[in-house]
């Protein structure tokens, strides 16, 4: 086992391409370099450059301390990232990722690119039920993880003003591989990961890998949520001058998407006090359960059909790709290229209430209404105690967010041609490229309501209703066909082509130390489709048994005729241009203004102000692009096993979007400055990195709600922090991480505080033989309770206010059989 190195390595570099694989024909790959130890930088510029020398920065974790740190998620993972904030409280996927103060409005990673091996997971991070990180996973494949943060991540890469994190894969270049066998030891997961990479002949190699799982996953749901696995491969032939590189992913996996929950409030906004409710914890348990699980509704062709709640997150991939690199002329060409076959689907009950079961029953069926058990063993019978329902006599009205994605299939593809030459006694980059890429949006919402007690360990049941008379109200917990309790809306369907063309240059200049670099990028996007709805509501005998039920004159249908159009296509320019002075062979400064551009997708839709339905041509260009102006200036120092970065910025962010839950449009200016501080030490056996973030954020115009300008975006925190220490000796190794977050708001209007907190995990290292690993790793040690975010932007009457809480205390064992 080689000696284990920091977790997170900070190094800074220009960024003059788009990340690529961890190998390339001229530099080392990563599958033998750790990220700690890389003096010369190959992701993200057109030629290998030494850290010092560069005007970007960049942070890395390297692949086996991916396998140290154990994350139950990819967005457990990118919250380790110096400057990132991840919200990772989702599950598998469904996180909230920013960068340095860039606002996340409604959800996803809206100014930040998730990258597998160079090129984008979907074109544009956000879509609606579809955020990228649904569609990633961690795993023995990965050599390392490197984020690039602002900077010229604008101009070489479409919609990624914020900056890129790309997952880096493994190709082989290191003979062998390992099998793991993983186990939650206070959880229910079952785990087994495999790779294996090596050499066909001297010019060829090749690596393939995965994993599989089975179980809750961190949360007691009560059944199989977590399901499913990966697999990757690629094989690599290097000619003389260049390589060729064939690469394949297939990803079919479930997991749980983990929606707001209900918590106990007491105190005041300014100072509150959270708690998990009686028989309700808000760090293990879910609404999920056991016995809410068929929803019966109307399909997109408006026919009656049964779904299951434990599809949850289940995202389809099937990736073919190739990456090919040639001097040619006395250029360095490369391509990317990768087709991605996605579809899926994203099933989850979202609280759109929590109440009283009696106070929720007469809302129902009027006043004096009785109260059944719908499902679970004491299905049929009437609940004689509604105060005392589940332990803490509440319910939940549920909207599942029953949506489909059939189709988020895209195709990219990155050409470039990059040439080094004397000039005026220094040395010159030049660089220039096309970018194309189409993106499908193809999907349904048939969302439907459900009335169910709050219960933790997938104990939860659905609740009939029937008014005083004892006539039904309701249909096997089912409320409406419909989301009745969001006023009956959102029964959508959309099917929507998105095409990005870009050509982009730079020409980067170094003259003894100092080191000049410019890029530009002009983005062309078209966009064409259909979107059907909102659709009406109707009266429908779902059940076919010849009567109508209440709750089937609530019926929601899709329209299938007089869809609204989309047409309209928008073109922008961005920009970038840097400067960095070599001080001494350990000391550097630099400075950095950038200008990118984001291009809206589906968010804009079903605005009647934005789209004219009738030609699908934009009522206000505006909407169509959003852009991020960032300046930074900063120093770097590293020598003898000690590192520290330092960066000063400011951003400008426009915002036009939607959020699903809420129904709300934004509208708005966002401006944040801050600092950005990472460390890092090294010796021996022993490392020890750490990185702060400080950053003063505010709404500087908002068209919709002018009153919040002046106050802080919702859940952006003054300061966020990470610090780790590990040790690894020849049979044994342990570390510990700190992920934190200071107070920040629930909302917009600045009233609810969200408390800080900080997440502390560790794990042990054991080696009894050569090849032979035994760990014990353990996610939220201390089982703090750390809210990401809350629907409520006050302190409600009932005290109780719906939020996203990180997962509690995870610990898991494994052994690793490395050959």
């Amino acid at each position: 086992m080689k000696t284990r190195h920091a977790l997170i390595a900070s190094v800074a570099f220009c960024a003059l391409a788009t990340p690529a694989f961890a190998q390339d024909a001229t530099a080392p790959d990563a599958d033998t370099v750790p990220a700690a130890e890389t003096e010369i930088v190959i992701t993200a510029v057109a030629r290998g450059q030494n850290v010092l020398d560069s005007s970007v920065s960049v942070s890395a974790i390297g692949g086996e301390d991916l396998v140290d740190l154990a994350p139950r998620s990819s967005a457990e993972l990118i919250r380790q990232i110096p400057g990132i904030r991840s919200e990772s409280s989702g599950g598998e996927g469904n996180a909230n990722i920013a960068v340095r103060g860039l606002p996340v409005a409604s959800g996803g990673a809206k100014f930040l690119q998730l990258q597998e091996d160079g090129l984008p997971i979907l074109e544009f991070g956000d879509i609606t039920f579809g955020n990228a990180d649904i569609f990633l996973r961690t795993d023995n494949n990965i050599a390392r993880v490197e984020a690039v943060r602002g900077g010229s991540a604008s101009t070489f890469a479409s919609n990624s003003p914020g900056g890129v994190i790309n997952f880096i894969s493994k190709t082989g270049e290191q003979e062998g591989g390992s099998i793991g066998l993983t186990s939650g030891l206070n959880y229910r997961e079952y785990r087994l990961d495999f790779d294996y990479g090596g050499r066909l002949d001297a010019d060829t190699t090749f690596h393939v890998g995965g994993f599989g799982h089975i179980g809750d996953g961190p949360r007691d749901v009560g059944y199989d949520g977590a399901r499913g696995g990966q697999i990757k491969a690629n094989i690599t032939r290097k000619f003389d001058t260049g390589y060729v590189r064939l690469y394949a992913k297939y990803l079919n996996d479930h997991s749980v998407g983990y929606l707001p929950n209900p918590v106990r409030v007491t105190g005041t906004d300014a100072n509150p006090s959270y708690s998990s409710i009686a028989n309700f914890s808000i760090n293990t348990a879910s609404l999920h359960s056991r016995y809410f699980e068929p929803i019966t509704t109307l399909n997109q062709n408006n026919q009656v059909q049964t779904f299951n709640i434990d599809e949850g997150m289940h995202p389809k991939v099937a990736a073919l790709g190739f990456e090919a690199e040639f001097e040619v002329g006395g250029f360095t060409v490369t391509n990317r290229f990768r087709y991605s076959d996605i579809s899926g689907a994203f099933v989850s009950p979202f609280p759109a209430s929590v109440t009283g079961a009696q106070a929720a029953a007469d809302a129902i069926g009027g006043a004096n209404a009785q109260l059944f058990y719908a499902s679970g063993p004491n299905a049929g019978q009437r609940v004689t105690s509604p105060s005392t329902l589940g332990g803490n006599g509440l319910v939940a009205n549920i909207v599942t967010f029953n949506t489909r994605l059939n189709s988020l299939d895209n195709l990219t593809n990155d050409l470039r041609a990059t040439r080094d030459f004397d000039v005026g006694g220094g040395k010159a980059t030049l660089t220039a490229g096309f970018y194309y890429a189409t993106q499908e949006i193809d999907t349904a919402w048939l969302w439907t309501s459900h009335l169910m007690s709050v219960q933790g360990n997938g104990e939860a049941v659905l609740l009939d209703v029937r008014n005083a008379a004892g006539v039904a109200q309701t249909q096997n917990g089912t409320v409406g066909y419909s989301a009745s309790f969001f006023g009956n809306c959102c029964r959508r369907a959309y099917d929507l082509d998105y095409t990005t063309k870009a050509p982009f240059a730079s020409l980067g200049l170094k003259f003894g130390g100092l080191s000049l670099d410019g890029s530009i990028r002009w983005d062309f996007s078209d966009a064409r489709g259909r979107t059907f709805g909102d659709g009406a509501v109707t009266t429908r005998d779902i059940n076919g048994n010849g009567s109508i039920n209440p709750s089937e004159t609530l019926v929601s249908v899709l329209p299938t005729t007089g869809a609204a159009l989309v047409d309209y296509g928008t073109d922008y320019v961005s920009y970038s241009f840097g400067a960095n002075y070599l001080i001494t062979d350990a000391l550097s400064v630099f400075g950095r203004y950038s200008r990118g551009g984001r291009a809206n997708a589906d968010r804009i839709l079903f605005n009647a102000n934005n789209v004219n339905p009738a030609t699908g041509a934009l009522l206000n260009a505006a909407v169509a692009v959003d852009f991020v102006k960032q300046a930074e200036i900063g120093v770097k120092y590293r020598a003898n096993g000690v590192s520290f970065y330092a960066t000063v910025f400011d951003a400008r962010t426009e915002e036009e979007n939607y959020e699903a839950t809420t129904q709300t449009v934004f509208s708005r200016s966002y401006k944040a400055s801050g600092v950005e501080l990472e460390a890092g030490y090294r010796t021996g056996p022993f490392s020890l990195s750490a990185g702060a973030t400080y950053t003063d954020a505010s709404i500087s115009r908002d068209n919709i709600s002018p009153a919040n300008v002046g106050n802080t975006p919702r859940r952006q925190a003054d300061w966020i922090y990470q610090a780790t220490a590990s040790y690894d000796a020849k049979q044994f190794g342990l570390g510990v991480s700190a992920v934190g977050t200071s107070d920040s708001y629930a909302q917009d209007g600045n009233q609810l505080v969200l408390p800080g907190f900080t997440v502390v995990n560790a794990f042990v290292n054991f080696r009894p033989l050569e090849r032979i690993t035994l760990s014990l790793n353990a996610n939220n040690l201390f089982d703090t309770i750390g809210l990401t975010e809350a629907e409520e932007g006050s302190i409600p009457a009932n005290g109780i206010v719906r939020a996203r809480s990180i997962n509690g205390r995870t610990v898991s064992a494994s052994v690793r059989f490395d050959f």
